[in-house]
């Protein structure tokens, strides 16, 4: 074989058979046809031969790629195979997953149809070569390959991806991959339904299960389920249309098993397999864009065509290289002619209306209308206490009359927050009209019994260009954080501006101390102070009802960032104006009150209700003479240095930092004191760069109390505690 034969992005492909059974048959020209996007009848045996092609080119590439750096997983792909290519070949290329591990072959697709060109991969070496590598291809689904609509790591997310996309863009089928492992989450299903019971009409996503026996390292919990219980499962769920094609039914090698391997098959049944895969796969895409909630199922063993079988299948080790005898053995196997890697090439290019880097909908901008001036009111400071998060809420109504693709996500709980003001003007999104609840079926209140349900759409919608708001409790919002973590790690590498994602967390520890343990969870500012680091997470603390109007509007204006605003649902004094908290967002925190002394301590403190016994320490070091500065700290990301962080990595970077002065007339004085109601963690960044002596006062763990003062006092943040340790740091 010489180069001149060998088309250009075949180079590094190994190995090649010199024919392939029946290719003269049904293999002579491209069955999508030039100028098309799709087969024309999935009932031609050509159509399903060429896709029985795409399948087998697509298991090869995922092990010639793994193997290349002895490292991936091929082998849940690799039985997901031929309902992938189905859905490319029936013209279907927005696909998402919940599947991190099927990164390679996801790659591999969008290498065949050529949307990896656009990051400078043309060949199958460079395929190689970039897999596994910095600014190349992950291990897992990230937001930086072109084509690829989604992020994936964690199960039992891919369905909110695909949910939020069928919700703006109702004429096309987003179908997303599920493992029968990930099937195991406890989100999906219950996700799924509710989305459907709010939005019935929205049925435009596709779940397919890949249900082939095991998961990462054993059997599947799923495995014992005899088909019959699969399909009642599904329906007993409200999945209307269930459609299962299992290559059990078409094995004609004696495989032992419910799971089997259908490249093992004869060329014959192979085909008829593919064949009722198309079918079959072309009637659930129709059933879901015509009204029906379906699921199409593929069963057939983990590993199908590639290097192991089952588990063992899963992921590689440092000894499965491309000179492994077994590796060698199964490259061979799926080897295929040039001519065959041709006509795959053709049928890619073509289908979809060209590359999936051309045409999915992630690769767009989503318009947005303009939302005008947000009708801020500003409070009088020291005037009559107000609750930040009413005063916030009013501008969200507004947001949502001026952009109807607006949605807010919250567990059941905006009114117990002191945002019942949104579900009035907004109205909560439910099959029953009820006027005492603020509830019928169009509304743009999205409100599901589960944090991973209202984190997975808000943020799901954000990825893919629209505005959300997810609310909820601090002490409940741990279990939507994966997802939000996800989508703000995909946002940081965005190839595309995207509307931030924004937070609402209100009745923090503080204010919960008195419903038991269960609502005392101050470890999430833990999680997003760690964040701060990635450089497009922002943590912000307005300290009353005018500085959350304030940076509510400064977290519109953002992109490709997470804004987590965290406030209190209780009336508490206003402190600030707006141009204090303008000035915050900018510099990281405002002087609050400054009281001049022989020496100074600087009370530098997160939140609302934290402020109330640094307000009374103040007034009594104020008596003994010494002087006081109370700072609030609004955006502790500010307040780091810039090489403590990887801003500039980011898409739509942001790099601005306080400056040495800045911080110094912020924060300088003879003893410095860090004082927050959560996780002493997001006090760091004023930790590391202050040479004043200093402590700080922070949560260390929940009591059932009767008020916030009392939990405070329990956790040694009183005025009488912070005045003793103010005045042992300066003497």
């Amino acid at each position: 074989m010489t180069a001149t034969t060998l088309p250009e992005f075949c180079q590094g492909i190994q190995y090649f058979n010199e024919s392939f059974p029946e290719f003269d048959t049904y293999g002579k020209t491209p069955i999508i046809a030039e100028n098309s996007i799709a087969i024309s009848d999935p009932h031609d045996v050509a159509a399903a031969y060429q896709t029985l092609l795409y399948a087998d080119a697509l298991r090869y590439l995922t092990v010639q790629i793994t193997a290349s750096k002895a490292s991936g997983h091929p082998g849940g792909f690799a039985s997901s195979v031929e309902a992938y290519a189905a859905l490319v070949m029936l013209g279907h290329k927005n696909i998402m997953t919940e599947v991190g591990h099927h990164a390679p072959g996801f790659y591999s697709a969008v290498f065949l149809d050529r949307s990896l060109e656009d990051m400078g991969i043309f060949t199958v070496q460079q395929l190689r070569d970039r897999f596994r590598e910095k600014h190349g291809l992950l291990g897992h689904l990230s937001g930086y390959i072109p084509g690829l609509l989604n992020p994936a790591g964690p199960l039992g997310q891919g369905q909110h991806f695909a949910m939020a996309a069928a919700l703006l863009h109702r004429n096309i089928l987003f179908p997303f991959t599920l493992g029968d492992g990930g099937m195991g989450e406890p989100y999906p299903m219950s996700s799924m339904i509710h989305f459907n019971t709010a939005y019935p009409q929205v049925t435009n996503f596709l779940p397919v299960l890949v249900w082939n026996g095991y998961s990462q390292e054993h059997h599947s919990m799923v495995s014992t389920k005899t088909n019959e219980e699969m399909i009642a499962y599904w329906k007993g769920n409200g999945f209307s249309e269930v459609i299962l094609v299992d290559a059990k039914n078409f094995d004609d090698q004696n495989q032992p098993g419910d799971y089997v391997d259908s490249t093992a098959f004869s060329i014959q049944k192979r085909i008829e397999f593919t064949q009722a895969i198309l079918v079959a796969m072309n009637k659930a895409a129709k059933s879901a864009l015509g009204g029906q909630l379906t699921v199409f199922i593929i069963k057939q063993l983990k590993g199908a065509g590639v290097h192991a079988r089952g588990a063992k299948s899963h992921n590689l080790y440092p000894g499965d290289t491309l000179d492994s005898p077994h590796i060698v053995n199964a490259l061979k196997e799926r080897a295929l002619p040039i001519a065959a890697w041709e006509l795959v090439r053709t049928n890619l290019e073509r289908a979809n209306g060209g590359p999936a880097s051309k045409t999915v909908v992630s690769e767009f901008d989503y318009h947005l209308p303009e939302l005008g001036q947000l009708p801020l009111e500003e409070y009088p400071v020291g005037g009559e206490p107000k609750v930040a998060t009413t005063a916030m809420g009013a501008l969200v109504v507004h947001v949502g009359q001026k952009d109807p693709h607006f949605i807010v996500t919250n567990a059941d709980g905006n009114a117990a927050s002191g945002i019942n003001n949104i579900n009035q003007g907004l109205k909560i999104i439910h099959p029953t009209t009820d006027h005492t609840y603020f509830q019928q079926p169009q509304g743009q209140v999205y409100e599901p019994l589960s944090e991973d349900a209202c984190a997975g759409l808000a943020v799901g919608l954000s990825l893919l260009g629209a505005r959300t708001l997810w609310c909820s409790y601090e002490s409940f919002a741990i279990n939507g954080v994966p997802i939000l973590q996800t989508v703000t790690q995909a946002m940081a590498e965005l190839r595309r501006a995207t509307p931030s994602t924004v937070c609402l967390f209100t009745a923090g520890a503080l204010e919960q101390g008195r419903n038991g343990w269960t609502h005392q969870r101050p470890e999430i500012e833990a999680y997003f102070a760690a964040m701060m680091r990635n450089g497009n997470v922002f943590p912000v603390f307005p300290p009353d009802a005018n500085s959350i109007q304030v940076c509510y509007d400064w977290a519109l204006t953002t992109k490709n960032k997470g804004i987590i605003i965290t406030a209190s649902k209780s009336p508490l004094p206003i402190r600030t104006t707006f141009e204090q908290t303008r000035q915050g967002l900018k510099d990281g925190a405002v002087v609050l009150q400054e009281v001049p002394g022989d020496k100074t301590v600087v009370f530098a403190v997160i939140g609302d209700m934290t402020l109330i016994p640094v307000f009374e320490a103040a007034a009594f070091l104020e008596t003994e003479g010494i002087g006081v500065r109370i700072v609030s700290i609004i955006n502790p990301r500010r307040l780091y240095r810039s090489h403590d962080v990887l801003s500039e990595t980011c898409s739509e970077p942001d790099n601005d930092f306080a400056s040495d002065e800045t911080f110094n007339k912020l924060f300088a004085g003879d003893a410095l004191i860090g004082v927050t109601g959560g996780s002493s963690l997001m006090l760091e960044p004023i930790m590391l760069r202050s040479n004043s002596k200093r402590d700080t006062f922070a949560w260390k763990r929940g009591e059932t109390t009767a008020s916030a003062g009392e939990l405070m006092a329990f956790n040694g943040i009183t005025s009488e505690a912070l005045t003793k340790r103010a005045i042992e740091l300066i003497h």
